[in-house]
């Protein structure tokens, strides 16, 4: 007797029991469901919320796989001052760090699903498959495990069980449990020593120093330093930084993958960034006009090249697999544009006028995340004007 049948034989020993949503989830998730419409008219559609959520993943696992590799390059590159990329003691000692978190977030996001599934009698959503596997690669790599678990839970209770669960929600819930951590355990999410494994425990390095400096291109530059890495390293990734954001080369894979098979809105990445570079280019303006010095606490993100902006910190991650979320963005194409310039340019602003804190893209998701509905109630109010317009012109 297979797997299959016997969950089915489990589902009706429990049926009508507190236990039956949840056999009735597992069968979900592993299997497709047994329940087909009979009556009224429906689209008919290969495509599921299963399918758009296995969809993203696929789109997370290329970065997922270089966060390993960089996690580990890092660490050996902090101890013995050089090291190669690919070589499996970098790929083991990433694997041994991420895939606790990866464990810890899929373990306790998942269970709260199942509990709130089985006592409110419903259905569990696949959403939180993406969520799992997006949190472990916006956090640093040496976070301790039960912050984030704590973490996670307030994410999945307050973000989305307390709206009523998948796409009822306000909030990104990923972004949600960033933002608890940080506002938390701000030690944790910024600084030097959080971002390269050993930094925090005080591995020694070659030349014996306890701790191992890890410091990402953003706060060089919010401390008006030099940066040492090149526009290659920014780009395919070879920097500190959270698990999963190091990579624009394959953030930009996945962005195009996305939107090929039609997940993705390319309305709201393509003005993201141009938001993003409008006030990239205004802070280089500003600069170039010598308005301020070098000696302000601004000059180095204010110089910093608008274009460089985008491969820097979570800008790029964020843009692709955030503020494209289909549920807490807005709806409407106009909207769409208008939710995504503000991102970019919101992001950029906060980068360089908060110096302690120099990465923007979180915060401003998550406040166009609240002024989405507001967006497409304008845009639809707009939409419904200018048509009583031309109806009012037609029956003149």
């Amino acid at each position: 007797m297979g797997l299959k049948q016997n969950l089915h034989n489990l589902k009706e020993k429990y049926k009508g029991t507190k236990m039956e949503q949840g056999f009735n989830a597992l069968h979900t998730f592993l299997y497709l469901p047994n329940i087909t419409t009979h009556r009224g008219s429906h689209v008919r559609d290969a495509t599921d919320l299963k399918r758009v959520m296995n969809t993203v993943i696929m789109a997370m696992v290329p970065v997922l796989i270089f966060g390993m590799f960089n996690a580990g390059y890092q660490h050996n590159l902090a101890i013995n001052g050089v090291a190669e990329f690919l070589t499996m003691d970098n790929f083991v000692v990433g694997l041994s760090k991420i895939l606790p978190l990866l464990i810890v977030s899929y373990g306790v996001g998942l269970g709260i699903e199942f509990i709130f599934a089985t006592v409110k009698k419903h259905e569990v959503e696949e959403g939180y498959l993406v969520t799992g596997m997006l949190v472990p690669l916006i956090v640093p790599i040496d976070l301790p495990l039960w912050m984030l678990a704590v973490a996670v839970a307030f994410g999945v209770v307050i973000a989305k069980e307390l709206f009523g669960g998948t796409g009822m929600n306000v909030l990104n819930p990923a972004l949600t449990i960033r933002a608890f951590l940080f506002f938390n355990w701000a030690a944790w999410m910024s600084g030097d020593k959080v971002w390269v494994h050993g930094a925090v425990d005080g591995i020694k390095n070659a030349a014996g120093t306890d701790a191992i400096s890890g410091e990402t291109i953003l706060g060089t530059l919010a401390a008006n330093k030099e940066v040492a890495y090149s526009v290659s390293d920014m780009f395919f990734g070879y920097i500190p930084g959270s698990v999963g954001e190091t990579s624009t080369f394959l953030i930009v894979l996945a962005a195009a993958f996305l939107i090929f098979t039609g997940i993705g809105s390319a309305r709201i990445m393509i003005s993201s960034i141009i938001g993003a570079v409008v006030m990239g280019l205004i802070f280089n303006m500003i600069v170039d006009a010598e308005v301020i010095t070098e000696s302000s606490k601004f000059f180095g993100l204010m110089s910093f090249p608008f274009w460089q902006h985008l491969m820097v910190g979570g800008l790029a991650f964020g843009i692709v697999y955030m503020a494209t979320d289909p549920v807490s963005a807005s709806q409407t194409n106009r909207g769409k544009i208008i939710y995504g310039f503000l991102i970019g340019f919101i992001s950029i602003l906060i980068r360089v006028f908060n110096p302690a804190y120099p990465e923007g893209v979180m915060m401003a998701i998550l406040l166009m995340n609240v002024f989405a509905p507001t967006i497409d109630h304008y845009v639809v109010q707009g939409n419904v004007k200018r048509r009583m317009k031309r109806l009012k012109t037609k029956t003149a």
